[in-house]
């Protein structure tokens, strides 16, 4: 096997290892939550986790990182269209998460669904180790 190989290996490994930890995170804080195993790269809308808790909805996009992550228009995108799309609830209850792994930290953000609606959704979203989450797992 290559260098590159491992290391895409080891990439992959890192992410499901966090879509995989920040599931049992939010099921521990009282949620229902689902990793989504066929949510590699594609066309197809699907986020890395989904959960629930009452009538609230969640669709995150995962990321795992040493110290930044960056989450490209076309991951944002997708996580909208899931919840517009697919979820049958107005969108009020429903929420597109961004989750970042970094270190030991976990970092979430709620999207504005009036970045989709009006179209503009920035180009890339970074996390980093200093940025606010706004829940708590």
């Amino acid at each position: 096997m290559t260098s590159d190989a491992k290391k895409l290996r080891l990439w992959k490994r890192r992410g499901y290892y966090s879509e995989r930890q920040l599931v049992k995170r939010l099921e521990k804080a009282g949620f229902k939550a689902v990793r989504i195993p066929v949510s590699n790269p594609s066309a197809a809308p699907l986020p890395d986790v989904i959960a629930r808790k009452g009538l609230f909805i969640y669709a995150f996009e995962v990321k795992n990182s040493k110290f930044y992550a960056y989450f490209p228009r076309s991951q944002i995108e997708k996580l909208f269209r899931f919840l517009d799309d697919l979820i049958p609830l107005p969108k009020q209850y429903k929420y597109a998460c961004l989750a970042a792994h970094i270190g030991k930290k976990w970092v979430i953000k709620f999207l504005d669904w009036e970045i989709y609606e009006k179209n503009k959704i920035p180009e890339k979203i970074c996390l980093t180790h200093r940025s606010h989450t706004q829940l708590k797992i």
